[in-house]
């Protein structure tokens, strides 16, 4: 598979994807809009990690905008490859770098890492940067971190967190700290039965056996109902296709981005360069995020999915006010196949359902030998001593 669209440094260790930016190197998101886009600045994530003497290896590849399963759709992606995978999580497997930071939009990451065998961690919304990404659905989408172990993630995430004045969503503290010796013996955590039904054999098999790690260790695991996971999917999806409407409205063929070599007026600039330009499955998503937003759907649609990412919020946060982190499926198989690209839009939507809840309420997850973990608003240390001591058990 091609795992960089642009390579940078062979010395590198630290992998970034394509819609981060980094200065003097192409930013392509995955797309063909942006093949001959340079950024004049990097991201604030790339900076924080330069100046604490890591380099970047290369940009890359990643589904358009981050709106596939783990990097399929891809303008750039190898049309022979029929098992998908994600191409940081990859690099990370093989040793070829320590780390990667990978965008979460729509969890591709964690489904990249889960398949892939390596961890990941899409910390808490607002505790790291956004500046310098390119940007698609602002109120989910976030900079996490993926390496081989818990200690990795700990380390590049300690680097990149913090305040940062150019991030209008970024939170007021300058630095956290994360821990990874949390006694996991004395915490009591929950499946939610909703999810885990409806994984396969295959990944129930791997979620039992994960359990089996930490309850070895002391651990309480308990199943339990959380049916809101299937209006945060169904929420989700409404407000990130208008986000993405909204935030891929500027790439027109006039201000940014490919512009068609043929056209006879100003409108057909605009629909050809479009057309050309994006993927089945960005132009879907467009055309549902339009029509979320119209006069007519829109209190029903987009206002209503706003109600609901309330009420998800306050669901599980009365759930982990019980326990200290809940545990899924983060996809429903253990591999992917390539598919039909017409099926883009359903497909992802049908895998939403594991990664929604983490992506809507912008609670923190980990993804953790093929399991998700997640935990209440900066209890990001709780994520990583859970995948330590698993770690530590399976060694």
């Amino acid at each position: 598979m091609k795992y960089y669209i642009n390579e940078i440094c062979s010395s590198g260790n630290i992998a970034v994807d394509d819609n981060l930016l980094v200065k003097d190197v192409p930013a392509t998101a995955g797309s063909k809009m942006l093949e001959s886009f340079i950024p004049l600045f990097s991201a604030e994530v790339v900076e924080r990690l330069e100046k604490a003497g890591y380099g970047i290896s290369g940009k890359t590849n990643v589904s358009e905008f981050g709106l596939g399963l783990v990097g399929e759709t891809s303008y750039f992606a190898d049309a022979e490859d029929k098992k998908l995978l994600g191409a940081a999580a990859e690099l990370v497997k093989d040793g070829k770098v320590k780390a990667a930071l990978n965008v979460d939009l729509n969890g591709a990451p964690r489904r990249a890492s889960a398949l892939s065998g390596v961890n990941f961690l899409k910390p808490t919304y607002g505790t790291v940067s956004r500046y310098g990404v390119i940007a698609c659905a602002c109120s989910g989408e976030q900079v996490g971190v993926t390496a081989k172990d818990a200690e990795s993630v700990k380390e590049i995430l300690t680097a990149i967190a913090g305040h940062d004045s150019k991030d209008g969503t970024s939170l007021p503290a300058e630095k956290y700290e994360y821990t990874l010796g949390e006694d996991v013996s004395s915490m009591k955590l929950c499946v939610i039965t909703e999810l885990y039904d409806k994984a396969s054999d295959e990944v129930k098999a791997k979620l039992d056996a994960y359990i089996a790690k930490l309850t070895a260790k002391g651990a309480k695991v308990e199943k339990v109902s959380l049916d809101v996971v299937f209006a945060a999917q169904t929420a989700w999806q409404i407000l990130m296709s208008a986000e993405t409407c909204n935030n891929l409205s500027r790439f027109d063929g006039v201000k940014y981005g490919y512009r068609t070599p043929e056209y006879k007026n100003i409108d057909e600039l605009y629909v050809k360069s479009r057309t050309e330009a994006f993927s089945f499955l960005t132009k879907a998503t467009i055309i549902y995020g339009s029509d979320a937003l119209s006069k007519d759907k829109y209190n029903n649609c987009y206002d209503k999915s706003m109600r609901i990412r309330r009420v998800v919020l306050t669901k599980v946060k009365e759930l982990l006010a019980s326990y200290d982190a809940i545990i899924t499926p983060v996809c429903s198989k253990a591999e992917y196949e390539a598919y039909n690209t017409e099926d883009a839009f359903m497909k992802v939507f049908e895998e939403s359902l594991f990664t929604a809840v983490p992506s809507i309420t912008g609670l923190p997850a980990m993804v953790s030998g093929g399991v998700q973990l997640i935990a209440d608003s900066f209890k990001e240390s709780t994520l990583l001593s859970i995948a330590h001591t698993a770690e530590k058990e399976e060694a």
